[in-house]
């Protein structure tokens, strides 16, 4: 049978046709009212049931939770909150939903908490606010590949197993193929990986930066888009043990280009959402104003989601040197009354999450470019200036979120290269082929890192990063 989507039957002009529409049912009231939800929109579609027009043992059936077709005539609505609506003719039940098992779930009509909801991750989608968070995801995927495409670069899928740690932090996820109960051992007790599937030591990539440059280094500019994974023991509203990365390269491009493109990119995928998905991001504006009232008044937000996502758009984001950052958390009130968890005390510091967020959301107030950190505290692979204690490291910092984008130019001198592998201890012999781009033709080039998670997040107004991705992997959990 040929249905209608939901989304398009709202939007029709077409009265007294005849329409078909299935969904799954969100309510039935007065034994008449059918609100019908198909996921292609945030909106029901009402369905109106006449007397004796339904059977009564279908009509028994008609319960929150079940999936049916509705076969009717399409008429604008008699009563308020909707434009249109079906005079149904005749239901079909596709799948039943005992209304006695969907009191225990969260399909029941109810208000649930976040928490509850992410223990029944399988169900959340069939919920308004997971509805609007997971269209909006998909929306936001696709701008990425179309800001990407039409600016003529390329994608690449970089491997997910890899015998790498392009961070250099050795927070990877490890791969292997042995009977853990009976693992091969060298004479000095030590794991033999060369009887292993790779023979060699192999984990789940961190990023696929290294190998994006390679590419980089032949195609011109290009950009990977996915899966990342970080056995960080981080049990924090900010951190995944699975996410999804951008990670675009770009050869003969130094970092204020790198930082030019960023800034680019963000705003059109901002702006792509709010072009097209204005319901809804509506309705999560709303649920935030209805959280905001209960909160105390300083931990309300200053400005409506849609409000927000308008303000980056309209501002050039404000860019700044660490050096200069660090002055101004030095010598900033939180700072000097001891209010910081971590202290700013001198240059070199790594700034945290608490220190991103006031330079963006009570100094500058607007997004913010951080550049030139010090080398200590930044990955090797990225260019030294010429003082020999920063290097042409950028960050971009959000309202809300802090850290969204990582990138830096990368330092394109073997000699320069190898001796910053040697001082973190890093084997040129695994990265041999990382070096060749450095001997064939090595050319000034950047690229930068979007966590895709923290970028919903930020669009979504929501506030766990657990909410923003289907199945959340965390420490202790690996569920569904």
């Amino acid at each position: 049978m040929k249905h209608s989507k939901i989304i398009e039957v709202l939007q029709s002009e077409k009265f007294l046709q005849p329409v078909t529409v299935k969904g799954w049912v969100r309510s039935f009231r007065n034994d008449r009212f059918i609100a019908l939800n198909d996921g292609s929109t945030i909106n029901n579609i009402q369905c109106v049931l006449e007397d004796n027009t339904i059977a009564e043992d279908i009509r028994s059936k008609i319960n929150t939770g079940a999936a049916i077709a509705v076969i009717g005539t399409l008429v604008e609505s008699q009563g308020k909150g909707q434009r249109v609506e079906i005079l149904v003719e005749k239901i079909d039940i596709e799948g039943e939903a005992n209304p006695e098992e969907v009191k225990k779930t969260i399909l029941s009509p109810k208000r649930h908490s976040l928490e509850t909801l992410r223990e029944q991750a399988h169900l959340r989608i069939r919920t308004n606010t997971f509805g609007a968070i997971m269209r909006l995801r998909s929306k936001l995927s696709f701008a990425v590949h179309e800001y990407f495409q039409k600016n003529d670069f390329y994608y690449v899928n970089t491997p997910i197993i890899t015998g790498s740690d392009a961070e250099g932090a050795g927070e990877t996820f490890k791969i292997s193929n042995f009977d853990l109960n009976n693992v091969p051992k060298n004479e000095d007790g030590t794991v033999n990986f060369k009887e292993d599937f790779f023979g060699k030591e192999t984990n789940l990539t961190v990023s696929g930066q290294l190998e994006g440059e390679t590419y980089a280094m032949g195609l011109g500019q290009v950009y990977t888009f996915g899966p990342t994974f970080r056995a960080e023991n981080s049990n924090t509203s900010r951190h995944l043990a699975e996410f999804w990365m951008i990670e675009p390269e770009i050869a003969f491009c130094d970092l204020d280009g790198n930082m030019d493109v960023a800034e680019d990119f963000i705003k059109y995928v901002i702006k792509y959402a709010l072009d097209n998905c204005q319901d809804d991001l509506e309705f999560l504006e709303n649920r935030l104003v209805q959280e905001d009232k209960q909160k105390p008044q300083a931990e309300r937000s200053e400005m409506l989601l849609r409000d927000k996502l308008k303000f980056v758009l309209e501002n050039n984001f404000k860019r700044v040197s660490y050096t200069e950052a660090i002055e101004i958390l030095k010598n900033s009130k939180p700072n000097k009354k001891k209010k910081f968890k971590y202290p700013i005390e001198e240059w070199g510091a790594d700034l945290q999450s608490e220190h991103e967020r006031y330079l963006v959301e009570k100094h500058f107030k607007c997004p913010v470019i951080l550049f030139d950190y010090p080398a200590d505290i930044k990955a090797f692979y990225m260019r030294l200036n010429e003082d020999g204690k920063t290097v042409r490291a950028m960050d971009i910092l959000f309202p809300g979120i802090g850290e969204i984008v990582g990138g830096a130019q990368r330092e394109e001198r073997l000699d320069v290269l190898k001796e910053k592998m040697a001082a973190l201890d890093i084997d040129e012999e695994e990265l041999w082929w990382y070096l060749d781009t450095r001997r064939f033709g090595t050319c000034t080039h950047s690229g930068f890192g979007l966590g895709f998670e923290r970028l919903v997040l930020f669009v979504t107004g929501m506030s766990n990063i657990r909410d923003v991705i289907p199945y959340p992997r965390t420490p202790q959990n690996a569920e569904f």
